[in-house]
């Protein structure tokens, strides 16, 4: 009979991530120090440096990686919600993806808020690169709730994106605070019902 091989140990690099996806998520970035991430990984404390020349730079890199999949999830729902390759999901649809995916997140996460939020609190000023990146998610996904109110005939995509936002982002706060993910049902609602009024009323009489 063949024999197994031995699975391969992730690499340090791989395992400093996974050791920040969990604390810094669980415990906060600040709180975490670099003894407790060196510790958490099993990794020699030069291992961070050599593979990421900070902590910052893990951080950052930690929420480039979460970008990355939180991206890819959506990409996955999208193609499972299309009936066909030339039926693409529809626009209500498209928007209840978002809230889906933070419905879960916040079970899996035991409803510890916006992890994006929740970095950017920790580093507040404007020019980290941190600020930047999680901009750059937001705009992401503003986009793509503006790209399914244009496909809904909405006649200005990026106010009601804008909107739609905020009513996640409400969502997401009032999940935290109640550990239920009740609110951002409630949210979801609120969000499909302004893109229907908004399509119905730009809808020729």
């Amino acid at each position: 009979m063949p024999v197994r091989g031995t699975p391969r140990r992730p690499l340090p690099a791989e395992r400093l991530l996974d050791a920040a996806a969990h604390l810094f998520d669980r415990e906060g970035i600040r709180a975490v120090g670099v003894d407790r991430l060196v510790a958490e990984a099993d990794v020699a404390r030069a291992s961070l440096y050599q593979n990421f020349g900070s902590k910052d730079a893990l951080v950052l890199a930690w929420l480039t990686r979460r970008d990355e999949l939180d991206r890819a999830a959506y990409d996955r729902a999208l193609r499972a919600a299309a009936r066909d390759a030339d039926a693409p999901a529809d626009p209500a649809t498209r928007i209840r993806i978002f809230f889906d995916l933070a419905a879960a997140s916040m079970r899996r996460r035991h409803f510890r808020g916006c992890l994006y939020v929740n970095a950017l609190t920790e580093f507040p000023d404007d020019d980290h690169t941190v600020h930047a990146l999680v901009t750059e998610h937001r705009r992401w996904m503003r986009e793509e709730i503006a790209d399914a109110a244009a496909m809904a005939g909405v006649p200005d995509p990026a106010t009601l994106a804008a909107s739609i936002q905020l009513i996640y982002d409400g969502g997401l706060v009032g999940a935290k605070t109640a550990r239920s993910e009740e609110p951002v049902r409630l949210a979801e609602q609120l969000a499909t019902s302004l893109l229907t009024m908004s399509s119905v009323s730009a809808a020729p009489a």
